[in-house]
């Protein structure tokens, strides 16, 4: 006796909710940016592929409805009021940083050469002991210091907060 089989009928429901675009893609909504694709809250156009196999599952896109894109409008502006509280923020912070100054010791001969040199991870040392913590990489020098006096540093807390401070170096105790 021949067996029957039944027919499977496999349901493509990601296929259906997401609109067509123009040239045959998928318009799906970005939830999160993507490189080289677009920035949060913008609608795509991707190729099917790239839409159901990989962004949609990451969780990077979803269906470009009107109610997802109020819903990443609202976040959009969450997070746009939180960076400008951590601007602000930063540049309070800037501002504690530029009232600083700093003295480094360091050993020097008679005409104020120094026998090393004093960069960034001094500095950033340096500003530790007095209760400043900051980033070596977030001092910015055009070269290393290598004579005693005095030098403005700046220094850059985000992309748009930046401040300067002064650093003493001067001989070390006990130097000849």
């Amino acid at each position: 006796m021949p067996t029957k089989q039944k027919k499977i009928k496999r349901k493509s429901s990601n296929n259906k909710r997401l609109p067509k675009g123009p040239h045959g893609g998928y318009q799906v909504l970005l939830i999160q940016s993507v490189e080289h694709l677009g920035s949060q809250g913008e609608v795509v156009e991707v190729k099917p592929g790239y839409a159901l196999n990989y962004l949609v599952p990451q969780g990077l896109a979803t269906v470009a409805s009107d109610h997802h894109q109020r819903m990443v409008e609202k976040h959009k502006a969450k997070l746009q009021q939180l960076a400008l509280q951590r601007q602000a923020d930063l540049r309070s912070r800037a501002a504690e940083i530029s009232k600083q100054s700093v003295t480094i010791e360091a050993q020097a001969t008679e005409e104020g050469h120094l026998y090393g040199s004093v960069g960034a991870a001094e500095i950033v040392a340096a500003l530790k002991k007095s209760g400043v913590t900051l980033a070596a990489d977030q001092v910015r020098l055009e070269g290393v210091l290598k004579e005693l006096g005095l030098y403005t540093v700046k220094f850059r807390l985000s992309a748009d907060v930046e401040g300067e401070l002064k650093v003493w170096v001067v001989p070390a105790v006990g130097a000849e």
